[in-house]
C-alpha cells in the first residue's frame, strides 16, 4: 500500500461552499509550515488555477512562481485531484493530493488524502529522514491544523 495520509472533518456549508472556500480561498486558511515547505526561503501566495490541467502554484514576494502541481480531477461541490510536488523532489517523485467533500446532514465532511509519499525515499530531505509512520504523522497533524483553519473560512456567512 502507498504511504498516505488522511484527514477528514465537517464543516458548516454546502459541498459547493466548502469546495469554493477549498480552492479560491486558500489563500486566508494556508499556514507555511516551516519542516513542509514547497520550497527554500520566505512562503509565497498559494494559488488554483479552475479546472483540469489548472496549476497549483505558489508566488512569491519577488514575483517568482513555483508550480506545485496541477489539477488532476476538478468537480466542484465533490472532489478535488491535485499533484504536488516539492522543488527539491526528482522528476520521478510526486504526490498527490485529493479532497472530498461529501454532505452529511447540513453540513458537508472534507476529507483529504495525501498519497504517493513512498516515491519519495526516507532520507530525501523533505522527510528531514523521519521514518515512514513519524513522517506520515507529522505531516497528517500539520494537514489536521490546515483543515481546522480552513473550517472558518468555509463556514456559512450570516
Amino acid at each position: 500500500m502507498t504511504s498516505r495520509i488522511l484527514v477528514s472533518l465537517r464543516v458548516d456549508a454546502t459541498p459547493e461552499r466548502a469546495f469554493t472556500a477549498f480552492v479560491r480561498d486558500i489563500g486566508l486558511w494556508w499556514r507555511p509550515n516551516a519542516l513542509f515547505q514547497f520550497s527554500p526561503g520566505a512562503p509565497g501566495m498559494l494559488r488554483f488555477e479552475q479546472g483540469p490541467g489548472g496549476r497549483f502554484t505558489e508566488t512569491y514576494v519577488d514575483g517568482r512562481v513555483f508550480e506545485i502541481g496541477r489539477i488532476l480531477v476538478w468537480e466542484p461541490g465533490r472532489r478535488l485531484v491535485f499533484s504536488w510536488r516539492q522543488a527539491s523532489f526528482t522528476p520521478d517523485q510526486a504526490t498527490e493530493v485529493e479532497v472530498r467533500f461529501d454532505p452529511v446532514d447540513d453540513q458537508t465532511r472534507v476529507t483529504v488524502e495525501h498519497r504517493g509519499w513512498d516515491s519519495v525515499p526516507q532520507q530525501h530531505v523533505a522527510r528531514h529522514r523521519f521514518p515512514d509512520g513519524i513522517f506520515l504523522q507529522r505531516h497528517g497533524e500539520w494537514w489536521q491544523a490546515l483543515l481546522g483553519a480552513y473550517r472558518g473560512t468555509a463556514r456559512f456567512d450570516g
